[in-house]
């Protein structure tokens, strides 16, 4: 009886002690330092399918870390992939504009900077090979996007309220990755235009994908502080509570539809 009670007190102390771990790392594109945010369950021991986190044009915030632990919690390892250098991040958008047109403009370097996070990802050692997605919002939803016309070696690749736009428009057998794209309805920023483009573009290339759209929502409706971000600098986003609510379900049911985290 007192080996049965000991036993118990010790599965409920390990238990009560395992918790997501988030933790800075860095590693390298080229020459330059990356720094980005690894998070993972350290109860959780087997090999786990591991989910890069591209952020919005603000840069590896406290935003998309908050995304990465709640990956964490559901099992998967998550990094937040530096897309900037150095962990630059600004709440300031003249100058997010000025740093992720940068990355935008040279899709060399777009494609060196998530191919490293990538492969940082790839080699933690509770990373399972050859289970990778990638999520993206706003300016990382056109990053992971262009990732997948890339051809990159990701079983999905999610979006969210993400530029759709390309100059390199998807070719059939292009994209190995299974798609889903969450878009708001009244987001001026991706216009309905630019839906429909794309709309095109996946028939062209004869690629399967998820597209769920949401009435009235705008952009940057998964990010609670764009309520803020609109009043302050006027920018045409907005918060959507059940968008955001519904989206992270699809989310997690997309993921465990396309991984094997077992």
């Amino acid at each position: 009886m007192k080996t049965a009670l000991a036993l118990s007190l010790l599965l409920f102390t390990s238990s009560a002690l395992a918790a997501v771990i988030g933790k800075d790392v860095s590693y390298k594109a080229g020459d330059t330092v990356m720094k980005g945010f690894l998070a993972y369950d350290d109860a959780v021991k087997a090999k786990r399918a591991g989910v890069l986190v591209v952020p919005e044009w603000w840069g590896a915030n406290d935003y998309a870390r908050k995304r990465a632990r709640m990956l964490a919690r559901e099992g998967y390892v998550a990094l937040v992939v530096d897309m900037y250098g150095n962990g630059q991040t600004t709440d300031n958008p003249k100058e997010a504009g000025e740093l992720s047109g940068n990355v935008n403009k040279n899709p060399a370097l777009r494609l060196a900077r998530f191919q490293a996070g990538e492969k940082f990802l790839a080699q933690q050692p509770n990373v399972k090979q050859g289970e990778l997605a990638a999520l993206g919002y706003c300016f990382g939803g056109g990053v992971v996007l262009n990732m997948a016309r890339a051809g990159e070696p990701l079983k999905a690749v999610i979006t969210y309220h993400g530029v759709l736009a390309t100059d390199t428009p998807a070719k059939p057998g292009d994209i190995k990755a299974k798609l889903a794209i969450f878009h708001g309805e009244a987001d001026p920023i991706v216009p309905a235009a630019q839906l429909e483009a794309f709309k095109t573009e996946m028939a062209n290339a004869k690629v399967d994908y998820m597209l769920v759209t949401y009435p009235g929502a705008k952009h940057a409706f998964t990010n609670r502080e764009a309520d803020s971000y609109a009043a302050e600098y006027g920018l045409p986003v907005k918060y959507d509570r059940a968008a955001d609510t519904d989206s992270w379900t699809r989310t997690l049911e997309f993921l465990r539809a396309t991984l094997n985290n077992d």
